[in-house]
């Protein structure tokens, strides 16, 4: 059987405004997970344009997630630090993968059907089509976990179901290349501590999102202190007083929501955080919540910004992390295009 290195892939989509949902839900695991594993951070660049981006402003996103990255405590000297755009093998792995992918497969993705909305016809190919290019984003480095949000799950599964398929359409060639037991690994998701899906401070049953047209539905990496301190407070809750077991948060999303954000933001569990502040009132917690938030973030904030003033210092760092992951893509992708029976120049 084939003994994968266990390595971990991510990335993180440049949209711009980066809110505490991308910091808790992404970026701030990541910092945890190089402390135990080998790990790529991607900024998924190809994926945002999905959906139409202004050139200049997807730049100047890029840099922004790239900038969040560093401030938040990724070392892109142990680990990889990079955007997917400058590595053609990405694109390369997605057309081989389109073609084992079934469409039966993506017509059962529920974030294309989210997305897309009511008129499927005017949505990009790309947008239809990016699980497989996801698919690729993970398996070009034959990585074997991925961290990944619930609403991501379904993705994975799919990069797994593909690389199942391609192990077994092509299990004679792969054999015949040297590789024993599959080319690709399945690989294994990460869903790891509270707040995996960070939702609105306005409405509990809807996810944070940029998109949301109240800036008072989320917290943005960009926030000062007062903004952060005056959204937390504006938050909306109910009546009841905070419970003292997770039981009863069930029925009561923005309170779920909001403590499990301070579980997130402390590394706590969300029963000691109701140990300490179950029967209480919102008014008190909200006050630890919006301290808690501006001392995680505002460093954070302050160290994007003086890094944001120097792009020239972020180029050279996904520069420098493109051509690592380069090495490492460009020899396994060689080896799908001698499995498929492509020709080659050796």
């Amino acid at each position: 059987m084939t003994k994968f290195v266990e390595r971990v892939f991510s990335g993180v989509q440049p949209t711009g405004n980066l809110h505490l949902g991308n910091y808790l839900g992404a970026i701030q695991r990541f910092v945890e997970m190089q402390k135990s594993h080998q790990c790529i951070y991607c900024v998924v660049d190809q994926h945002a344009i999905t959906l139409w981006q202004d050139p200049k402003s997807l730049a100047s996103a890029i840099r922004e997630v790239t900038a969040a990255f560093l401030a938040a405590g990724i070392d892109p000297k142990a680990h990889i630090v990079f955007n997917q755009s400058q590595v053609a093998e990405h694109a390369e792995l997605a057309w081989v993968f389109n073609c084992v992918a079934r469409m039966g497969w993506l017509n059962r993705m529920t974030q294309f059907k989210e997305k897309a909305g009511k008129d499927k016809e005017a949505a990009s190919v790309g947008l239809f089509a990016y699980p497989t290019l996801m698919a690729a984003d993970i398996l070009v480095y034959r990585a074997t976990h991925v961290p990944v949000g619930e609403d991501q799950k379904q993705h994975l599964e799919l990069a797994r179901d593909i690389a199942a398929k391609f192990n077994n359409d092509f299990g004679d060639s792969i054999a015949a290349n040297g590789f024993n037991g599959g080319f690709f690994p399945l690989p294994e998701p990460l869903i790891q501590g509270a707040a995996t899906r960070v939702m609105s401070l306005r409405d509990g049953s809807k996810k944070m999102s940029k998109s949301d047209p109240s800036d008072l539905s989320r917290i943005n990496m960009t926030d000062d202190a007062d903004t952060i301190a005056a959204k937390i407070r504006k938050a909306r809750t109910d009546p009841e007083p905070l419970p003292g077991e997770e039981e009863g948060l069930k029925g009561r999303p923005e309170a779920d929501n909001l403590v499990s954000i301070f579980a997130a933001l402390s590394g706590r569990t969300v029963a000691e955080v109701l140990a300490e502040f179950g029967g209480g009132q919102f008014s008190t917690f909200k006050t630890a919540l919006a301290d808690l938030t501006v001392a995680k973030i505002s460093p954070i904030t302050a160290e994007m910004k003086r890094l944001m003033a120097d792009p020239g210092h972020i180029d050279a760092v996904l520069a420098e992390g493109s051509g690592r992951a380069r090495a490492i893509a460009a020899p396994i992708m060689a080896s799908v295009k001698d499995i498929v029976g492509f020709i080659r120049a050796k």
